[in-house]
């Protein structure tokens, strides 16, 4: 699943498209289930006129903002991405939502799995204020961190995947920022020492600066495989550490990288960077 970096990184390849102050046209749904919160046809008929004001991010949702006091929300999920094309370039049959928009294009969203979703609203505070705080704004502070896990008796890697939590972390850059602070997926939160909690916040903030330095992570050559707007792939899987490293050698000491099961989520860890906690 896309993940903060790679959610990001389409959101600033769209803003290089001229998207934003263009009206849109049209619309058209071929999957009906990927509009989530109306029916197809009325999402046409209300979308159809609006203006892009202009594209953010928030968590792991691309968020539209519109003329008429209306916000799009598209989560990507596992297979989801936005293609920016001509009108008239044939269709792809996993091209499910497509918007013609006023300077002859058309932004169309692919989801090979049909897992990712399309929200219209007027008030998008419903889903987006669910989410926990962003990882890289400046009021995510050490402070901040350590008042959140003070009573925390969770295991700390299904407490960062938790997009209540703290928004936008996923599977790649949670194993990856455990690894850079040393501390293992089971511990619980409340068990962090102060320097283990400056030791995570700050690798937070690394890998998820890296990853979009890189462009997100693109993994094998899947059709499900994370690729940006332009169908451009991700550099920052040479930059791994320990995710999907299974059998390679630790970088920091050499150890042997394993594959572990954390609440039913593939995990990789060092075992001698990130020592077990006691039972």
């Amino acid at each position: 699943m896309p993940e903060l970096p790679e959610v990001q990184t389409v959101v600033d390849h769209l803003n290089q498209q001229d998207i934003g102050g263009r009206t849109i046209t049209a619309a058209r749904v071929y999957w009906p289930a990927t509009v989530a919160d109306r029916r197809a046809d009325r999402f046409c008929e209300t979308i159809t006129g609006c203006t892009i004001r202009r594209i953010t991010r928030r968590g792991k949702y691309i968020v539209f903002h519109l003329s008429h006091g209306l916000t799009m929300l598209i989560h990507l999920r596992m297979t989801g991405r936005l293609n920016w094309t001509k009108a008239g370039v044939l269709r792809n049959k996993h091209e499910h939502v497509i918007l013609e928009i006023e300077n002859k294009h058309e932004l169309r969203f692919q989801d090979t799995r049909k897992f990712g979703r399309v929200f219209l609203s007027g008030a998008p505070e419903t889903i987006l204020g669910k989410l926990g705080p962003e990882p890289l704004e400046q009021r995510f502070s050490k402070a901040r961190l350590e008042k959140m896990l003070d009573t925390r008796r969770r295991q700390i890697k299904p407490l960062l995947l938790d997009q209540t939590f703290l928004a936008g972390m996923g599977n790649i850059y949670v194993d990856e920022a455990l690894w850079e602070a040393g501390i293992h997926p089971q511990r619980l939160g409340a068990s962090l020492t102060k320097k283990e909690i400056g030791a995570l916040h700050r690798a937070i903030r690394r890998v998820l600066h890296k990853g979009l330095k890189n462009m997100g992570t693109s993994l094998g050559n899947g059709k499900g495989n994370f690729q940006s707007v332009g169908n451009r792939p991700g550099r920052n899987a040479d930059a791994l550490h320990v995710f999907r490293r299974t059998g390679n050698a630790c970088p920091r000491c050499a150890s042997v990288i394993e594959r572990i099961i954390v609440t039913q989520r593939s995990t990789h860890i060092c075992p001698r960077c990130q020592p077990a906690p006691d039972v």
